[in-house]
């Protein structure tokens, strides 16, 4: 690669490959479950085969007979070698600890853990642990009514009057089945106990968190417990928070005194590692009769565990997507005997936006507008929500450039009036998305070498987001350097802390943090150079100045100074370091409406002689802020688009009502959208810094790319086939009601 300049138009806002590319497809970078060391064994859990109850009898002696099999743990033997997390910080969502009790409270519950030479042999040790049950009735149905009382997330006005007395509104009501984790990489713990110290190498989105709960509900100081965390076959919310395998193991290294190694299987990844609640939300709209919105109230339940709390935050864009003088969002949920939920790609407003939209999108209709015409009669100027002002708020450009490119104005407002060059039925559909942004607290450092390079220090990681990159292309616009002379060091606990990667919030929040660390250093270095370097000696550091790794007089001829490797050379110094902090956007938070907003344009083609459908092309704009890498920050967009297509039309677990279980728990029967699924993506970027959160005004995307877009998709399925379908996923019988003349 090409040195770059010293300018930040040349480095932020590049589209540079990622600079761990090359290990990965050469199969050089290392994630979790490929970690082997002198005496690993292997750990499978024995899953509950009931859905609520307990265990009468757990017998594992035919398990210890076999080959290889060296243990075999479960409550009797193992309830006293972990404890419930405390409150003390840190955060998980299934705070019971494994093997705690006889008690099952969901279908796939741990109750044993096998461990062995091999995972052959801890597999077939598992299948012969016998364990008797005495089952209760379970209630896994996925149909919702408040059994908490409601809590309000905002309100102003009120609705109730509002709603009766507007000329025009819409009341329905939206669901969302359950939708399960599944990245390619399964979750998955090696562990190491030392006699003093734990190290587990984990598959975790946030390994400052993850070393705060493992350390508490080991019984270790914190400084006893060590996280890395190299790469990540993706996580998607999956991996932000401990699960119990993970305690699991390093309890079993601990006792055993020996490596232990567990993965989750597929068939556990639906109900061991959480999953994202299904929804029931009820919109009502009203208007006047130009469009203005009068009132909107969204009221959405979803399902809980029996023994956590977790909230699916569907009303988080409600209050300020758009102007309303009287709005109310509240919320309540219904306890299941299912598997702890958790956050998955945009938790809350993901669901929640695809709930809202089809309500605009269906206030639209009863109004005889245009819906994007209907979202920008409605753009408010302040947050109504809180009545701060927007820091960057650039949702009309979204709409109308995306509506634009997209060809909008030729959009024939009948169903199934328009069709493609093959005389197939074309519709076309859209809608608003957006996503919250923060900034975390974070640290970094950052040495430059004698050699002339520079390493990049914090305790963060990359989810396959690209966090490589970015990190090494702030070092490279202070400093100058190619990003081949900039090593990324992350993935560690050990390293100073670094923020979790979720939320969106992991970029944002390390800007900060990175360019005071780089700084420092840079000033370290003009330190050095005045003390040790004689044309120097006597001068100010104001007299000084950097660029491209050289110390010089300013206005001077940079070959005039001195290099920094050969500073430190002859200093003997081996590196100089300097390190920055994050203080985190709360101080900002109060005082402004920080989001990224964006719109979908899309559309599906539908052949009602054969009843098929699919998703043909979308076109998304996005305000996220500046951009530091358009490539990888494209790849995010078209990611999240891809699940956007699954969420509607292809992805809901269905549960067993007589046991609980997941019948499709597989990647054969749990369908996800495939390459031939994929439409053709045409994605553009605004470019609008939002210096309020950090210098650089970068702003998080990985998750606003999947909101939205299951609202646009049933809003083109409707304007292709006259059918309304208010329940993900679309099914084909849902379209075969279509009274649409073929």
């Amino acid at each position: 690669m090409a040195p770059v300049s010293n300018t930040a138009e040349a480095v932020i806002g590049h589209g540079f490959t990622r600079i761990d590319g090359p290990k990965k497809v050469t199969g050089t970078a290392r994630y979790t479950s490929d970690h082997a060391f002198p005496g690993l064994v292997h750990a499978v859990p024995v899953t509950a085969t009931i859905t609520t109850g307990r265990i009468t009898a757990l017998d594992p002696g035919a398990a210890l007979q076999m080959p290889g099999v060296i243990q075999v743990f479960h409550s009797g033997n193992f309830s006293d070698q972990v404890y419930r997390k405390q409150s003390g910080g840190g955060k998980t969502d299934e705070a019971r600890p494994p093997l705690a009790d006889d008690r099952i409270t969901y279908y796939g519950q741990y109750v044993a853990l096998v461990v062995a030479n091999t995972y052959e042999q801890a597999v077939a040790g598992a299948a012969a642990v016998k364990v008797s049950y005495a089952a209760d009735q379970a209630n896994v149905s996925m149909r919702l009514s408040a059994e908490e009382k409601e809590s309000v997330d905002t309100e102003r006005g009120d609705v109730t009057k509002a709603f009766a007395n507007a000329p025009v509104k819409i009341n329905h009501t939206y669901t969302t089945p359950p939708h399960a984790h599944n990245p390619i990489e399964l979750h998955a713990t090696v562990a190491l106990w030392n006699g003093k110290e734990f190290t587990l190498y984990e598959t975790s989105q946030a390994i400052m968190n993850h070393r705060m709960v493992m350390a508490q509900m080991l019984g270790v100081a914190p400084e006893q417990m060590r996280i890395i965390t190299e790469y990540l076959g993706s996580g998607f919310g999956g991996k932000l928070w401990p699960w119990s395998h993970s305690l699991l193991a390093a309890a079993a290294a601990r006792q055993l005194q020996r490596p232990v190694k567990l993965v989750v299987d597929r068939e556990m990844m639906f109900h061991n590692v959480g999953h994202r609640t299904n929804t029931q939300q009820r919109i009502r709209l009203s208007a006047d009769a130009s469009g203005k919105l009068q009132s909107v109230q969204h009221d959405y339940l979803f399902h809980n565990a029996r023994l956590d709390t977790y909230k699916e935050n569907c009303g988080e864009a409600t209050g300020y997507l758009y102007s309303s003088p009287n709005l109310r969002a509240a919320w309540s949920f219904a306890r299941r005997d299912i598997a702890p939920p958790t956050s998955m790609r945009g938790p809350g407003a993901v669901p929640g936006l695809y709930a809202l939209e089809s309500g605009m999108n269906e206030l639209a209709v009863a109004l005889n507008i245009d819906p994007l015409q209907l979202r920008l009669i409605n753009e408010p100027a302040t947050d109504e929500s809180t009545g701060t002002p927007f820091s960057s708020r650039h949702l009309t450009e979204c709409l109308t450039t995306g509506a634009e490119r997209f060809g909008w104005a030729q959009r024939d407002p009948r169903p199934g009036s328009m069709r493609n060059g093959a005389g197939v039925v074309i519709g076309w559909g859209m809608a608003a998305c957006t996503w919250m942004a923060k900034a975390l607290p974070a640290e970094a450092t950052v040495q430059f070498d004698s050699q002339g390079g520079a390493t990049v220090l914090s305790g963060t990681q990359d989810i396959g987001t690209g966090t490589y990159t970015v990190v090494a292309q702030m070092v490279a616009q202070l400093t100058g350097l190619p990003l081949t002379r900039i090593e990324v060091t992350i993935g560690d606990s050990s390293l100073p802390p670094g923020p979790m990667s979720g939320g969106s919030m992991a970029t944002g929040s390390l800007v900060p943090a990175v360019q005071e660390a780089t700084q420092a250093a840079i000033d370290a270095a003009i330190a050095v150079a005045i003390e040790e370097h004689p044309p120097f000696h006597g001068m100010q550091a104001e007299a000084l100045t950097f660029a491209r790794m050289r110390i010089y007089p300013k206005g001077s001829d940079p070959a005039s100074g001195i290099e920094v490797g050969q500073l430190l050379s002859n200093a003997r110094m081996k590196y100089i370091s300097g390190s920055g902090k994050t203080p985190g956007s709360k101080d900002v938070d109060d005082k402004f409406s920080i989001h990224s907003y964006g719109a979908h344009f899309v559309e599906v083609t539908w052949e009602p002689e054969m009843a098929r459908l699919k998703v043909n092309r979308v076109v998304t704009v996005i305000d996220g802020g500046k951009v530091i890498n358009p490539r990888t920050g494209r790849n995010q967009i078209e990611g999240a688009i891809m699940m956007g297509v699954g969420m509607a039309l292809f992805e809901a677990t269905e549960y067993d009502p007589r046991t609980g279980q997941p019948v499709n728990s597989n990647l054969a029967d749990y369908i996800v959208t495939t390459h031939a699924d994929a439409p053709e993506v045409d994605i553009t970027f605004l470019d609008y810094p939002d210096t309020t959160l950090n210098p650089l005004g970068a702003r998080g995307i990985g998750e606003i790319g999947l909101a939205g877009v299951s609202a646009a998709i049933t809003d083109a399925v409707r304007h292709a086939t006259g059918v309304v379908v208010r329940d993900l996923p679309v099914r084909i019988e849902d379209l075969l009601k279509s009274t649409l003349a073929t």
